[in-house]
C-alpha cells in the first residue's frame, strides 16, 4: 500500500491527496500523483467526489504542497480509499 499525504482546504470544500507513484517507468526521476476532490454532504460520510489527477516530478509535487500550505490548506486524515 501506498503512503498517502492528505491536505484540506480553509472551508472544507476540496481535499487533495499526495501519493508516489510506484508503477513509473522513468529511471531518472521519481512522480507523485495529486488527487484533487470536491467534498460533497458531510465530511468523513461519503467519500470526496474525485475530480482530477496530476502527475508531477517529485520536486515539483513539493513546491505545490508549499504552495498550498501558504494558501491556508492543511493536513488531514485520508477521506478516501484506494481502489
Amino acid at each position: 500500500m501506498t503512503e498517502n499525504f492528505w491536505l484540506i482546504n480553509s472551508n472544507r470544500s476540496s481535499v487533495k491527496r499526495f501519493s508516489k507513484n510506484n508503477q513509473n517507468k522513468d529511471k531518472f526521476f521519481e512522480y507523485m500523483f495529486i488527487d484533487s476532490g470536491r467534498i460533497l454532504g458531510v465530511l468523513g460520510k461519503e467519500p470526496p467526489l474525485m475530480t482530477t489527477r496530476e502527475e508531477l516530478k517529485v520536486d515539483k509535487a513539493r513546491d505545490e504542497w508549499r504552495k498550498l500550505i501558504a494558501q491556508g490548506w492543511r493536513r488531514t486524515k485520508p477521506v478516501w480509499e484506494d481502489y
